[in-house]
């Protein structure tokens, strides 16, 4: 399962996004370290299911289907806020870092009002500049990437040089609790202009380089640009959005608000909708709040943008499609009679073969072919899988 580390300085709303995306209640205040241990819980990553193309009543097993749409299970991991300095130990130091070495991509929830100061403490709206926040987490992350790389490098870097060791090899050795794979290095390498530099001449610049690319390769960042629905935010995600690549703005308190009512049956919503639908008696507060939901986040952006920032982690910046292996490719089924029972996430650019091992380690093993079951049509193992394909895997070994 993907894991997505929620990340932040103190007091921005990650708690509350975090809640929002999972409906687990967890402590949420206006204060600083509310956070203690870190709180993990499952969001989903959302999709139109094939079932609605197929037209077909899907029976789904390792995921969720709400209409018309396919909800994918990922682990949601929120760590206690950041402050400047943490790489350092101020605050709840390293360990807040440490939370974050399994996971495959961040979404850094920023205060996009700027009503939170360097130290997570509440001031007027518009008094910080959130491109301050997204600057000092990263370096934050990218220092803690950097003393992990640089302890005991010198010893390291002339062991792997005099013994003609694979580079590679020696340098996934070295940041294997990072979560980091041979594909990450081997880019950063490359895009660090020190794949073919001895480790020993590298010296501190070229570590910091090697550190800082892999960080933004192996755990990419989304900006998640809360409390979008204050006026003063939109000027700032404007702003935000020019300079980086994976920019959501989001109200988590709109989306906590939205899915408690729905869950109450007030309303009908479906997470990362645009629109809600009023089923229940709503007293006048209640529905003054969610008048201003509408007015001033489904209006204005089309959703709450929580959901929409968990699909900007998992098919933006990871880069994943989605796609359905099958037993029966005509009925779309499982050895079981189950249509469409089970959905899987993996890399754009993957293979059938891939998915099969994915799916059972004999399964690849035993890999012969596939078959496409929309058009009916057999691939190979060279065959690209797109997103919403639906395969049935042919191979010698049978799941065991």
């Amino acid at each position: 399962m993907i894991t997505i580390g929620l990340i932040g300085k103190t007091n921005v709303g990650k708690s509350t996004f975090f809640s929002a995306a999972t409906m687990l209640e967890v402590e949420i205040a206006n204060r600083p370290f509310v956070t203690i241990e870190p709180n993990v819980g499952v969001g989903y990553a959302r999709k139109r299911c094939v079932h609605v193309e197929l037209g077909v009543k899907c029976q789904p097993k390792n995921s969720i289907c709400i209409g018309d749409y396919r909800f994918i299970p990922v682990k949601l991991l929120d760590v206690a806020g950041l402050i400047p300095g943490a790489h350092e130990g101020r605050g709840l130091g390293n360990k807040f870092l440490d939370d974050l070495r399994k996971a495959d991509v961040l979404i850094h929830v920023v205060d996009a009002s700027g009503s939170t100061n360097e130290e997570g403490v509440m001031v007027s709206p518009g008094s910080r500049d959130p491109e301050e926040d997204v600057k000092f987490v990263e370096r934050e992350i990218d220092e803690w990437f950097f003393s992990v790389i640089r302890k005991d490098w010198d010893k390291f870097a002339r062991t792997t040089d005099l013994s003609s060791k694979d580079v590679v090899e020696s340098l996934l050795s070295k940041v294997s609790g990072l979560s980091v794979n041979r594909k990450h290095v081997v880019m950063a390498l490359k895009a660090s202009g020190l794949e073919n530099v001895k480790l020993i001449q590298w010296g501190d610049e070229g570590l910091r380089q090697f550190s800082s690319v892999l960080r933004k390769i192996s755990k990419p960042i989304v900006i998640a640009a809360n409390k979008a629905d204050i006026p003063i935010s939109r000027e700032n995600i404007s702003r935000l959005k020019e300079k980086h690549s994976h920019v959501v703005p989001v109200s988590a308190e709109s989306e906590l608000a939205l899915r408690r009512a729905a869950k109450a049956g007030l309303i009908d919503y479906i997470p990362g909708d645009g629109q809600f639908r009023v089923i229940g008696n709503i007293e006048e507060k209640r529905m003054k709040a969610l008048n201003y939901i509408k007015s001033n986040m489904l209006d204005v952006y089309g959703s709450t943008g929580v959901q929409q920032a968990i699909n900007e982690a998992v098919f933006g910046a990871l880069n994943m499609i989605h796609v359905y292996p099958v037993e029966d490719e005509r009925k779309y089924t499982n050895r079981d009679g189950d249509v469409l029972p089970d959905v899987f996430l993996v890399e754009k650019g993957s293979t059938p073969k891939d998915l099969a091992f994915l799916i059972h380690t004999d399964l690849g093993k035993g890999f012969l072919y596939a078959i496409e079951a929309k058009k009916k049509v057999r691939v190979g193992e060279d065959y690209e899988l797109k997103d919403g394909d639906v395969i049935k895997i042919v191979s010698t070994l049978a799941k065991g």
